[in-house]
C-alpha cells in the first residue's frame, strides 16, 4: 500500500506531491525469524478456544501463547478485532468467592500489556492501551491509557491503530533503525 502525500494550496485545493518515503524497519532477529510458526500456533489456539470453549475472540485478534483466558466461564471472554493480549496476561470471567460469573470485554484496537490482570465484568473500550503489570478493576473508557495496581487512567483521547500501536510508532521505529539501534 502506497501512501500519497498532499500539500494544501490555501484555495481549498490539495495537490499531490508524491508517495510518502518508505520508513526503515527494525531487523528481524532471534525468534522473530520464526514468526510464521508462531502465527500458525496462535491461529490454532484461537480456533481451539473459540470452537471447543466457546470464547468470543475475533479472528483478527492476536495474543501471546502464554496469555490465559478464563475457562471457568468461557463464554464470558470477548476480545475485539485487531486487539493484542501480551505474555502472561490473564482475563478473568469469574470470582468464585463472591459467586460471580460475568462477561469481560476487550474492545477493538486494544493492547493488553504483559502480566496484566483483567478482573471479571470489566469492559475495556476501543482503542485502549493497558500498561504491563496492571490490575484492571474497573471499566476503561475508549481511547485511554491505563496502568498501575489498581489501574488508573494515565491519558485520554489517544489515537492508536491496529493492535493498540500508537500513531507515531512507525516514525519512532524508523528513527531508531536509521541510528542502528534496532
Amino acid at each position: 500500500m502506497t501512501i500519497h502525500r498532499t500539500i494544501h494550496m490555501g484555495n481549498g485545493e490539495d495537490r499531490p506531491i508524491g508517495p510518502a518515503p518508505k520508513l526503515a524497519k527494525a531487523r528481524r532477529r532471534g525468534l522473530n525469524r520464526l514468526s510464521w510458526l508462531r502465527n500458525l500456533l496462535v491461529d490454532l489456539r484461537r480456533l481451539w478456544l473459540r470452537r471447543v470453549w466457546g470464547m468470543d475472540i475475533h479472528p483478527t485478534a492476536q495474543f501471546s501463547l502464554s496469555a490465559k483466558f478464563d475457562r471457568t466461564f468461557p463464554i464470558g471472554v470477548h476480545v475485539g478485532a485487531y486487539s493484542y493480549v501480551a505474555f502472561e496476561a490473564r482475563i478473568l470471567t469469574h470470582d468464585r468467592t463472591r459467586g460471580l460469573y460475568l462477561h469481560t470485554r476487550i474492545g477493538r484496537n486494544c493492547f493488553i500489556g504483559g502480566r496484566c490482570l483483567i478482573l471479571p465484568g470489566v469492559e475495556i473500550g476501543d482503542n485502549c492501551v493497558v500498561g504491563a503489570g496492571s490490575v484492571v478493576t474497573r471499566s476503561v473508557p475508549p481511547n485511554s491509557v491505563v496502568a498501575g495496581n489498581p489501574a488508573r487512567i494515565m491519558r485520554s483521547g489517544i489515537e492508536v491503530g491496529p493492535y493498540g500501536r500508537f500513531a507515531d510508532a512507525d516514525l519512532t521505529e524508523a528513527r531508531l533503525a536509521d541510528q542502528g539501534l534496532t
